[in-house]
């Protein structure tokens, strides 16, 4: 399908609805453009004649696109699939295919078609005087083409459509003039122009961007096609061969960066990530539900959510672990600790292996079978593969013997002799299975096994912690933690390599452990990853410390770190507020820079002990538009929903929010990490801060519940404050 038409002369011949004109559509004069969107003027809907002709000529755009749309998919809900595939398992294959098609063309109806429109001086990569009259291009989520194959809308990730999110006066890049669309719902309400090609103009913050960054947040995540700025389009569209990781505040648009990268590189590679697949890995259910809906908006249905507990889950995690444990068990040394014990089970033959073929033994001696284990050990391989790979080459020096003595053996010879009961034996003694599940039941069970591959690795304090109090009698009855299927999966790779995915985005990555980094890495070893934290927001014993540290464990160390510090999401007052914990929990890194002109609202609010005050606050929120969080330490959340309900205030948990009357959500602050609700109230700081094993990790927790707020935030407190945020 083409992107461009024929020729600029065909395209300038053609207006939003497709229809020819005399003369260019009429536009509204407006500003250059820096690093953010500048317009002079919105032009929203009224009985203006003057303003309503271009909005009126858009609309009857976006009703042909949508009756275009319609038609694309109907196009394909008609295929006949009857004699077409070969066999039933290709048929079902491409009736799959079919489904997904269908779906990925559906019309979303609270979401525009199109959010944008370019107009170009000229052909983009063509030729063409300046000024003249170019083609134009209205800028959506997917690709919509009328019954000719003319584009009437241009998917955003497209080339063409690079120039919406990074043109500006000073490199407007061969655009003249930059439209963007103001809705409600899915129906269109008011335009605003740039003409980027007119440096004489004033400059000014976009009103419709604002507006859009700004507009209430009910329900699921959605997607920030239309706001993409061009420091984060950078990170969208960067190759798929290297990896990025992205240091990012709250508020920045990491998360949403991560995402849209994913729906970039799918289009951009996307014969090759089928093959390979994709995977986005976030920190728990709740924030994967939250996200859920952003990839299919954007028209990608078939990219994986997970978390790292899920990927690792080759055991049931019944048991927990103390912060000690936890820490040293997630510490990269154990990598070392668990193939000492692996390879611990290889040994060297004291007896030679004789093969009976027929009537003939052949004999291969103990030293030469040592030089066949000793080679395979120094190569590195797999334990796995190296096991597979010894019963070869003991067939092989039989081979070579049968062939000195004039026999003419063949491969099938060779596979029948790696299979001879006496070779099975000698394989199995030498180089026997190991279950990974096992081996590390008895790192955790046998102090001695423990003692004897730590030695010089783990301290004799680090051994006794990760220790367990009660060793189990064997993997099903014993109580593994979420740290134990990490070591598991360890083992499991050393033993066979894991399958490696083309590409991972590995979300609020900064309280990963490096043995989790590890499991991570394993399922993009061959592949590239986005990377997405923030150092400040670190709330586990074991949170990194520096993104070179945490790709190393990653086995990225090539990765370009990039950050992002234009906050789009929190009010001014409010980053302002909670970035007087920085200085305590990250020294060195730079606060967000808030740069919504609606400043939102703040108050630090003194209540009386018990819920009334946190009831009050809550349904006070809940008069005003959007979405309402309630956030409070986990050992609170009890009291506070039972006070809610007897009010008549039933809440929701994370990741149950949806778009119906139900906007206030109760949110354990363990797991308030990467949410965000308009209106937020942040139950009793100095409980969230006592509730972690030390004061820096709670400071850091109280951060991150403090910074996930939108339009407002209301803080109550029947104890003191922390003393930092009283300073």
């Amino acid at each position: 399908m083409p992107l461009l038409p024929a020729s600029p002369r065909s395209a300038a011949a053609r207006t939003e609805t497709g229809r020819p004109r005399a003369s260019p559509a009429p536009v509204r004069p407006a500003g250059p453009s820096g690093g953010i969107p500048l317009t002079t003027s919105v032009h929203d809907d009224s009985p203006s004649a003057a303003a309503d002709a271009p909005l009126a000529r858009e609309r009857a755009h976006l009703a042909a696109a949508r009756r275009a749309l319609r038609a694309m998919r109907e196009d394909v809900e008609a295929l006949d699939l009857t004699d077409v595939a070969a066999n039933w398992v290709n048929a079902a294959v491409l009736e799959r295919q079919i489904e997904d098609r269908v779906k990925a063309l559906a019309d979303l109806a609270g979401t525009p078609l199109f959010f944008g429109r370019l107009d170009y001086l000229h052909a983009p990569g063509g030729s063409g005087a300046e000024g003249a009259d170019g083609p134009r291009f209205h800028i959506g989520r997917r690709h919509v083409h009328d019954a000719d194959g003319d584009p009437m809308v241009i998917d955003w990730r497209a080339p063409v459509s690079q120039p919406f999110y990074r043109a500006s006066a000073k490199d407007p890049m061969g655009v003249a003039l930059r439209r963007r669309f103001g809705y409600t719902g899915g129906d269109l309400t008011a335009y605003e122009d740039e003409h980027l090609s007119d440096p004489a103009q004033a400059s000014a913050t976009s009103a419709l961007l604002q507006r859009e960054i700004e507009r209430p947040r009910v329900g699921p995540m959605r997607d920030i096609v239309a706001t993409i700025q061009p420091e984060q389009d950078e990170i969208v569209r960067a190759g798929l061969g290297g990896t990025v990781c992205v240091q990012g505040g709250p508020g920045t648009g990491k998360t949403a960066v991560g995402l849209h990268r994913v729906a970039y590189l799918l289009y951009a590679h996307r014969e090759r990530l089928a093959r390979t697949g994709t995977l986005v890995i976030g920190p728990n259910r709740s924030f994967l539900h939250y996200i859920e809906q952003v990839l299919p908006a954007l028209g990608e249905l078939t990219v994986r959510q997970s978390t790292v507990d899920d990927l690792v889950a080759r055991v049931e995690v019944r048991g927990t672990d103390e912060a000690p444990a936890a820490v040293v068990k997630g510490d990269a040394r154990m990598a070392e600790v668990l193939r000492r014990a692996l390879y611990a089970h290889v040994t060297l033959p004291t007896e030679p292996v004789v093969v009976v073929r027929g009537s003939r033994r052949w004999r291969v001696p103990a030293y030469e079978l040592e030089e066949m284990v000793r080679e395979l050990l120094d190569r590195s391989i797999r334990y796995g593969a190296a096991r597979e790979a010894l019963p070869q080459r003991i067939a092989h020096a039989v081979l070579v013997r049968m062939e000195r003595s004039g026999e003419a053996p063949d491969d099938r010879v060779q596979d029948a002799v790696a299979r001879n009961p006496a070779v099975k034996a000698a394989v199995k003694a030498l180089w026997p299975p190991v279950d990974p599940a096992r081996l590390v039941l008895r790192l955790l069970s046998d102090p001695d096994f423990l003692a004897e591959h730590a030695e010089g690795v783990l301290t004799e304090e680090e051994r006794a912690a990760v220790l367990w109090a009660r060793p189990a009698r064997s993997v099903r009855s014993a109580r593994w933690s979420a740290a134990d299927a990490v070591l598991i999966d360890e083992a499991a790779d050393l033993i066979e390599r894991t399958p490696s995915l083309g590409h991972v985005v590995l979300d609020e990555a900064q309280d990963l452990s490096p043995m989790q980094y590890r499991a991570v890495g394993r399922r993009c070893s061959t592949g590239s990853a986005t990377v997405l934290g923030d150092l400040a927001q670190g709330t586990t014993p074991w949170a990194t410390r520096s993104w070179r540290e945490a790709l190393a464990h990653l086995g990225k160390e090539g990765a370009v770190v990039e950050e992002l510090t234009a906050g789009f999401r929190v009010p001014t007052d409010v980053i302002a507020y909670a970035s007087r914990l920085l200085p305590h929990i990250a020294p060195g890194l730079a606060p967000v820079a808030s740069v919504r002109e609606n400043p939102g609202f703040f108050e630090v609010r003194p209540v009386p002990a018990g819920p009334a005050g946190v009831v009050a606050a809550c349904r006070e929120l809940l008069g005003r538009e959007g979405s309402v969080g309630l956030i409070a330490a986990d050992a609170r959340v009890p009291e506070l929903a039972a006070a809610l309900t007897e009010a008549g205030l039933r809440p929701l948990g994370p990741g149950e929010e949806t778009t119906g009357e139900a906007r206030l959500t109760l949110v354990p602050a363990s797991l308030a990490k990467g949410l965000e609700y308009d209106h937020v109230v942040l139950d009793e700081p100095a409980a969230v801060v006592g509730a972690e094993p030390d004061e820096r990790t709670g400071l850091r927790r109280l951060y991150v519940c403090l910074t996930r707020a939108v339009s407002g935030l209301i803080v109550t407190h029947a104890a003191p404050l922390p003393g930092h945020l009283a300073e």
